[in-house]
């Protein structure tokens, strides 16, 4: 017959498998508001029964208990690989969309402040000398009117430049944040394959490593591949940027101002040496947004942007010397200029207005008399389809268009990663009320193995102590 204590470790078993559902089951519930921390549940086996040789035969032999097999962390390669996807869709969107919402803001762009205002105010005033070539207050005016035009665009074009390299700045630290979450991850990949060589349990380290591969993803838009030995190898363009224990950095290089006209460069600093192209994640929106202009108006939205600057400044005192120099000063000066413009940064640097008085403005003819025709031709330049105007309205058009694709890109793909995220947690997050049941189940459990390991003990105790003492004195 089988040996009754073996039903004292039956029950025993019992016992312990309770117990260690009810551990994991707290520290689900403990960590509850755990941000990154994938539930767990214990995984058990039944043991069966010894098939010894002198009880071979039909006889139904009952197992010897159930045994805790190890704790399984209930997470999803899929379903985090979809939240990593997303996150670096989602930052690479959020990234320009931020850009350029700033971008647009900047203009001021319809309002008071706007260079469209200014410029109207500017024909206008011309429209006024026309009327009044010789009356002072309307030569003031006009002077007023031109140096706002010039100072609104410099000072526009001094924000685009000022915002490039807050964005070069803000690269440079995300930069940084890669590379030590690319540090850490290989030296979580070392301690993983450690404790799981050694039968223990990583699912606290697991956790954390997928909070750093989906901060290497937000990023750089990295994929993750793991391997048999539990390490995980993260990708970024195509590269390693940690495969097993070892962990590669990349290096910001390349332009340090807008005016430049170069690249802002993400380079490997070790291994193959070569150039990163990023795809997606907050740095790879940031570097196409620092792209140098390419002459098209496909380039980088910031550098673009200082092109339009400079291109509106160029016209505008292309267009207005044109006229203003065939006339004549009060001071007998003909072919004066109205604007000077320098080369290299025209509209943050360049443009200036030449004239300091009416005796700079051309309101007169060859022979020194008051001619209206150049203020009033001049007057007219606003409405050209190739002026400045148009070159501007162009600009201010084509920022808003690019900003509202933007702000609708970056508002699907967060769409798209809380719908990834939701998925995820579904599987992976604690549901206290599934929690409670379960805790439950594990204490109705853990007395019910109490009870029998109660009843084992009496039986014991009855066989050994008491069979026998019948008819004893």
């Amino acid at each position: 017959m089988v040996s009754t204590f073996g039903s004292l470790a039956t029950a025993a078993s019992g016992l312990a498998a309770a117990r260690a559902g009810i551990d994991v089951t707290g520290q689900n519930i403990a960590n509850a508001g755990t941000a990154g921390y994938t539930r767990q549940r214990v995984t058990q086996s039944s043991v069966p029964a010894v098939q010894t040789g002198f009880m071979r035969g039909t006889a139904a032999l009952a197992g010897q208990g159930v045994s805790v097999d190890g704790i399984a962390r209930l997470g999803s390669l899929t379903l985090d690989a979809g939240v990593r996807q997303a996150a670096g869709s989602s930052a690479y969107a959020d990234a320009r969309a931020t850009a350029l919402s700033a971008l647009e803001t900047g203009l001021h762009e319809p309002g008071d402040d706007g260079l469209s205002n200014r410029l109207d105010a500017f024909w206008s005033a011309w429209g006024q000398l026309a009327a009044h070539p010789d009356d002072p207050g309307a030569a003031s005016t006009l002077l007023g009117a031109a140096n706002t035009v010039a100072s609104t665009l410099s000072s526009g074009s001094k924000a685009v430049e000022q915002q490039w390299a807050t964005t070069r700045t803000t690269v440079a630290a995300q930069v940084t944040q890669l590379n030590d979450a690319a540090k850490q991850v290989a030296d979580l990949n070392g301690q993983i394959r450690s404790t799981l060589a050694g039968g223990g349990n990583a699912n606290e380290l697991l956790d954390q490593r997928d909070q750093l591969t989906e901060q290497i993803a937000t990023l750089a838009g990295g994929t993750v591949r793991t391997n048999a030995d539990g390490t995980a190898d993260v990708l970024i363009g195509g590269n390693p940027i940690v495969q097993g224990t070892d962990a590669r950095a990349v290096a910001l290089g390349g332009a340090t101002s807008l005016r430049d006209g170069t690249a802002v460069t993400l380079t490997w600093t070790s291994g193959s040496a070569g150039s990163v192209t990023l795809s997606g994640g907050s740095i790879g929106g940031n570097l196409a947004l620092l792209a140098p202009a390419d002459g098209q108006g496909t380039g980088g939205a910031l550098a673009e942007a200082a092109a339009s600057y400079d291109s509106v400044a160029t016209t505008l005192a292309t267009a207005v010397n044109a006229v203003h120099t065939t006339g004549t000063t009060p001071a007998g000066t003909t072919g004066a200029p109205f604007f000077a413009l320098a080369t290299g940064a025209p509209a943050a640097q360049g443009l200036s207005v030449v004239p300091t008085g009416a005796d700079g403005l051309a309101t007169r003819n060859a022979s020194g008399e008051l001619d209206d025709s150049f203020a009033d031709t001049l007057s007219r330049l606003g409405a050209a389809t190739d002026g400045a105007d148009a070159a501007w309205a162009r600009f201010v058009t084509g920022v808003g268009s690019a900003s509202r694709t933007a702000a609708s890109e970056s508002t699907l793909t967060g769409l798209a990663l809380t719908s990834a995220r939701t998925q995820q947690q579904s599987g992976a997050g604690v549901d206290l009320d599934e929690e409670n049941v379960n805790l439950l189940s594990y204490q109705h459990a853990y007395q019910g193995a109490a009870r029998v390991l109660t009843a084992v003990d009496e039986m014991l105790d009855t066989l050994i102590n008491r069979v026998g003492l019948v008819g004893r004195s």
